[in-house]
C-alpha cells in the first residue's frame, strides 16, 4: 500500500504521522529542518514548542481547552502522552518541559516501525505520484510551498499582519445598555436593519476611553514580523487615536445613524459596534477594533464600554504575521483542497490557533486520510465535542458576504472555545432545588457542554470501531 505523506514536523504533522502509523498505515513525515530553518524555530526537534511551554488549561469540565485534551487522550495522542509525561507544575494548567516534550515525540516518531522521516523542504506543489498528502507546515510555512499551495487554491494570500479584533461571548453583553440596529437601520441582503450591537458612549466615557487607550501597554513585534506590511491598511485602534483624540469617533466608533432604544432623546457621543461572528450567533466581533494591546490591557480597557463591563473574551485582539487558508472556502468538510483533493491540510494553516488546536487538527487529518485510503465513509466528531466545533469552525459555520460572493467575510484564526458549540439548554436549579445564580449559573452551563461532548464523543468512537484509549 502506498504511504501517506505529512509535510511538517510540528504538533500537527507529528499528530498526523502518529494517528496515520498507530493505524496499520505506512508514513513519510517530510520535516525542512535543519536543512532550512524557520525565523522562529530553535532545534531540529519535531513539535518543538517554540511561543510558550503552557498547553493550557486542563481543566476538561469547565474548559474548552481542557475537554480538547480529555478527547485527544481518548484517541492514542502522541502529542497529549508526550505532554503528560513531561508535565511541570502550573495549577491547573498542563505545562511541559518543552525540551523533554520534543525530545519524547521525536523519539516516538523516529522509532515507529511505520514512520520514515525525511529531513527535505519540499518546495512547490508535493509530487504527482503522492497520493495522499498531509500537508501540515504551519504559519512558517516555506515561501515555495506557500506560494504554490495558495496558487492551487486559487486564493490570494500572503505573509500579512493579519488585523484580529476581539470577539465577545454574546451572552456575557449587557443588553440593558447594548441594542441591536443597523446604521441608518439600513437592511442588506440577508439583513434585519437590525445586524450590530451598539454600545453607547457619552463624551466624558470616550475621553477616559482613549486616556486609557493611549496609556495602554502594547506587544511588541518579534524580529521576523518587523518588515511585514499592515493587511489591507489595518491600523490598530490604539495608533488611531494617537493621530487625534477624533479620529476613532470619526472611524470606527462613529454614533452617525444611530438611536440608543434605551434613551432616544439622548445622542450618544461614540459608538462601539459589535457584528455577528458565528452563525450561531453566540460570538461577536468588536468591528474596527484591531489592536497591539497587551492581553491584560485589552480586557481592562474594553471592559470599560458601556455594556462590555463584564464582558467574556473567547479572543482577545492581536495583529501578527500569519499565513492561512480561507478554508471555509478552499477545504472541504474533511480539510481536503477542493481543487486537488489528494491535499489534506492540518494545523494553524487551516485557521485554528493554538498547540492543542494544530495537534487535534492534525489528528483529525490523519484519521480522516486513514479512513480515505480504506474507502470508509468519513464521519467528522459531532459539533457537539470539542475537536468537531473547531472543525466547524475551518471549514464552515461562517457568516456570508453581503454582496452574496459565498466568501466568509468573518473567517479569522480562533482557539478553541465553548461560542464554537451549539445551545444547550442547562440545568437552572441545583439537586436540592436552589436556583443557579452567578458564577454558578455558568459553571453550570459550561458543566453541561462538556458533558453532552464527552458521550457525543464516545457514541462517534463507538460508531467508528475506535477503542476508548485513555481514561481521564
Amino acid at each position: 500500500m502506498t504511504a501517506i505523506h505529512v509535510i511538517g514536523g510540528g504538533l500537527a504533522g507529528s499528530e498526523a504521522a502518529w494517528q496515520i502509523a498507530e493505524a496499520g498505515l505506512e508514513v513519510v513525515l517530510h520535516e525542512m529542518r535543519p536543512v532550512r530553518k524557520t525565523d522562529a524555530h530553535q532545534t531540529e526537534g519535531l513539535a518543538e514548542l517554540v511561543c510558550s511551554n503552557s498547553f493550557r488549561s486542563d481543566d476538561s469540565q469547565q474548559n474548552a481547552v481542557g475537554l480538547i485534551h480529555h478527547e485527544l487522550r481518548q484517541l492514542g495522542s502522541l502529542i497529549m502522552a508526550s505532554a503528560d509525561a513531561h508535565q511541570v507544575p502550573a495549577g491547573s494548567a498542563l505545562a511541559v518541559d518543552r525540551d523533554g516534550f520534543s525530545n519524547a515525540v521525536t523519539e516516538a516518531l523516529n522509532t515507529h516501525p511505520r514512520i520514515r522521516i525525511e529531513r527535505e523542504e519540499i518546495a512547490g506543489l508535493p509530487p504527482e505520484d503522492w497520493q495522499k498528502v498531509i500537508i501540515a507546515t504551519g504559519p512558517l510555512t516555506s515561501p515555495a510551498l506557500s506560494q504554490a499551495v495558495l496558487e492551487k487554491s486559487g486564493e490570494d494570500a500572503l505573509a500579512f499582519f493579519d488585523a484580529i479584533a476581539p470577539i465577545v461571548h454574546f451572552d456575557s453583553v449587557d443588553l440593558n445598555k447594548a441594542w441591536f440596529q443597523s446604521r441608518y437601520d439600513k437592511v442588506g441582503p440577508g439583513g434585519t436593519g437590525k445586524d450590530y450591537l451598539n454600545c453607547p458612549m457619552d463624551k466624558d466615557q470616550y475621553e477616559a476611553f482613549i486616556d486609557a487607550l493611549l496609556a495602554g501597554e502594547s506587544a511588541d513585534f518579534k524580529e521576523w514580523e518587523a518588515n511585514t506590511p499592515y493587511f489591507d491598511g489595518c491600523l490598530p485602534i490604539e495608533v488611531m487615536a494617537s493621530r487625534g483624540r477624533e479620529t476613532l469617533r470619526h472611524g470606527p466608533m462613529k454614533p452617525m445613524g444611530l438611536t440608543n432604544a434605551h434613551d432616544p432623546d439622548v445622542k450618544a457621543y461614540a459608538v462601539v459596534q459589535l457584528r455577528q461572528d458565528n452563525a450561531l450567533g453566540t460570538l461577536y466581533n468588536m468591528v474596527g477594533f484591531q489592536t497591539k494591546l497587551k492581553y491584560g490591557a485589552q480586557a481592562d480597557i474594553f471592559r470599560m464600554i458601556p455594556g462590555l463591563e463584564s464582558a467574556q473574551f473567547a479572543r482577545l485582539g492581536g495583529l501578527h504575521r500569519n499565513t492561512f487558508l480561507n478554508s471555509p472556502k478552499v477545504l472541504d468538510n474533511t480539510l481536503r483542497l477542493k481543487s486537488d483533493p489528494r491535499l489534506r491540510f492540518a494545523g494553524q494553516i487551516t485557521g485554528c490557533e493554538g498547540y492543542v488546536e494544530s495537534a487535534s487538527v492534525g489528528c483529525l487529518a490523519g484519521l480522516f486520510a486513514v479512513m480515505d485510503v480504506r474507502d470508509q465513509a468519513i464521519v467528522a466528531p459531532p459539533a457537539t465535542t470539542a475537536m468537531g466545533a473547531l472543525l466547524g469552525h475551518i471549514t464552515g459555520g461562517h457568516i456570508l458576504r453581503e454582496d452574496g460572493a459565498g466568501k466568509p467575510k468573518s473567517f479569522q484564526p480562533m482557539n478553541v472555545n465553548f461560542g464554537l458549540f451549539p445551545p444547550i439548554e442547562a440545568p437552572t436549579r441545583d439537586e436540592e432545588g436552589k436556583r443557579f445564580k452567578g458564577k454558578e449559573k455558568a459553571k453550570a452551563k459550561k458543566l453541561a457542554m462538556t458533558n453532552r461532548a464527552k458521550a457525543d464523543f464516545a457514541d462517534w468512537m463507538s460508531g467508528l470501531g475506535l477503542t476508548k484509549l485513555a481514561a481521564e
